[in-house]
């Protein structure tokens, strides 16, 4: 009679690595496959072979692992996912020093025969995988702009200090601004109702304003300072290369919301106060937005680092501190709104000011709104319904 066989595979770009073990930890298969659909099929068909009873586990969950995982998903095999922390804490109780592919194969496949924690991963639906795709790429584009500002402020500060001081860099008008002129002595040249029509023609909001305030900067500034036209021509290029970010950003979310508002859970996320589309679209595309995979609230919770753990020992019980394990992506999204809701919803502003009054720390106060609007977005989506205030009725019974 056929046993059951777990395997694990070490993913790479190129190559991966899977050991296939039996119930006792005897390793019966070790090979190392390149990342190709032939060689990875004759490897499920292999290990498959071994026993009648397969589980799988991998170290990664998208990336050069993904062809792996849709292979074993489309062959209906049941695979777990377990982090690299993971594998590499794990692999400390494991005899030998060394760290090679197989050994953290190995490693995988004993963790997944010994462990019923593990992540599951199922087949994704296409809507959370475009999602996924573009915040993803939505994030990359904001890490640029936001690193390519500091290099405007700085080379700014380099040649102006004073327009670096009176200038808000998130905006459009103090780009569209540096995009033409970026020295006291150009600016003074100009003068403000010149500048101010330059700054109208390029459907600038309140051009007046900027103009006045450019204009007193420059005023303030006589003195060329050295190196000033070489910088100046690099923050005419930084502030344009953001302009150009700014404009992809907008057309990203455009897609991002055209393609969120397909999901079924759109309005349910949504109506949530603080939640809008960008932060309900990371929501699913770092969840998969099927709560049954979590089981409780608590555990959605815990994965998106909301939740604070026990550090008990001994005498001292109910220490809490924050968790060192977690999605930050997620914990992101729910602090993030619940920041939002804080000025947008007199419920959680109250329950907010609550927490401050018991003398909790901003940070902890909004953790704590957080945890709560947790359990409300998880009925939400339980039920398939929207977010409604609760009736005055209510609250006093």
């Amino acid at each position: 009679m056929m046993a059951a066989i777990w395997a694990g595979i070490d993913a790479g770009k190129t190559h991966h690595h899977c050991v296939a073990i039996d119930e006792s930890g005897r390793r019966l298969l070790s090979r190392r496959v390149a990342n190709d659909e032939p060689a990875l099929l004759e490897l499920i068909t292999d290990v498959l072979a071994l026993g009648n009873e397969v589980t799988w586990g991998i170290d990664l969950a998208d990336g050069g692992a993904a062809l792996a995982i849709t292979l074993l998903l489309h062959h209906d095999q049941p695979l777990r996912y377990i982090s690299g922390r993971a594998i590499h804490r794990a692999s400390e109780s494991y005899r030998g020093e060394g760290k090679t592919d197989a050994k953290d194969a190995a490693v995988i496949a004993d963790q997944v025969r010994i462990r019923r924690d593990l992540h599951p991963l199922h087949a994704g639906d296409d809507i959370v995988t475009d999602l996924k795709i573009l915040t993803g790429r939505r994030m990359d584009l904001v890490a640029d702009r936001t690193r390519t500002v500091n290099r405007l402020r700085a080379q700014l500060t380099g040649i102006f200090p004073s327009l670096e001081r009176a200038l808000d860099l998130t905006n459009k008008g103090p780009l569209t601004l540096l995009t033409g002129y970026q020295t006291p002595a150009a600016i003074r040249r100009l003068g403000t109702k010149r500048l101010e029509t330059w700054l109208r023609n390029r459907k600038v909001l309140r051009a007046d304003q900027l103009a006045e305030t450019a204009v007193e900067a420059a005023e303030r500034q006589h003195i060329g300072l050295p190196g000033e036209k070489l910088t100046a021509q690099m923050v005419q290029i930084l502030a344009k290369e953001v302009v150009t970010l700014n404009q992809q950003v907008a057309e990203l979310d455009k897609l991002i919301e055209a393609r969120f508002r397909d999901h079924h859970h759109f309005d349910a996320i949504t109506s949530m106060p603080g939640l809008g589309i960008i932060l309900g679209a990371e929501f699913l595309a770092a969840t998969g937005g099927d709560m049954a995979v979590f089981g409780t609230p608590d555990r959605l919770a815990g994965f998106g680092g909301v939740a604070p753990v026990p550090r008990d020992s001994g005498k001292i019980s109910g220490n809490l501190r924050r968790p060192q394990r977690y999605n930050r992506r997620l914990q992101r999204v729910f602090y993030a709104s619940a920041l939002f809701s804080i000025r947008r919803s007199e419920e959680s502003r109250r329950f907010y000011e609550r927490k401050r009054a018991e003398g909790k720390r901003h940070t902890q106060a909004v953790l704590a709104l957080a945890r709560r609007r947790v359990n409300v977005l998880w009925a939400l989506l339980r039920d398939g319904r929207c977010y409604e205030l609760t009736p005055p009725a209510a609250l006093a019974a």
